[in-house]
């Protein structure tokens, strides 16, 4: 159950991060057109914030990151894998909980979608998300499935892959994904 739910945020993640380097070089500094402007803002993860600063430095005041395709494609990777990465239910970040800490999966799972449902009043984007582990919730209930040797221990190389999954999900995390800027 740990490899199965490991194995996929890390992989996207090892492909991920030189996707994100290259999308930077191809994107460009441009001025920053401010709030009189209809915009889209997309959150940063700490991985993108770090990774704009190693290539542009710190931006001047009232210039922005004019984003390449790939650059977006590499923030909605981010979005993805922290999102899978949750400690809920059928998500890999449930299945790596309960591979972890056994039963107390449960109460940090339960913890999970209280925590999306604070976030929802902090970012309408997260209504989505929200919702649908709401409805997993309700469907699935709140404990994970049992796995057979679910009392075998991980080991300490396993507890390791589990730490950096960890770092992943808080190196890809953006609170306010996705914000409307209306015009002033």
């Amino acid at each position: 159950l740990f490899d199965v739910g490991v194995a996929g945020p890390i992989a996207g993640f090892l492909v991920l991060v030189p996707a994100l380097f290259v999308a930077l070089k191809l994107s460009t500094i441009t001025v920053d057109p401010g709030d009189s402007a209809g915009l889209i803002f997309l959150g940063e993860p700490l991985l993108m914030r770090a990774a704009t600063w190693m290539v542009f430095g710190t931006l001047p005041e009232g210039q922005a990151l004019n984003m390449h395709p790939m650059l977006f494609a590499t923030w909605f990777g981010m979005l993805a894998t922290a999102l899978n990465l949750l400690p809920f239910g059928q998500l890999d970040g449930g299945h790596l909980s309960y591979a972890t800490i056994g039963r107390w999966s449960t109460p940090l799972s339960l913890a999970t979608v209280l925590f999306a449902v604070v976030m929802t009043f902090h970012s309408l984007s997260w209504l989505v998300m929200t919702l649908m582990m709401v409805l997993m919730l309700v469907v699935f209930g709140p404990r994970h499935p049992q796995v057979g040797h679910e009392y075998e221990p991980l080991g300490r190389g396993r507890n390791a892959v589990a730490v950096l999954a960890l770092i992943i999900l808080i190196i890809c995390f953006t609170p306010a994904p996705i914000e409307l800027i209306r015009p002033k």
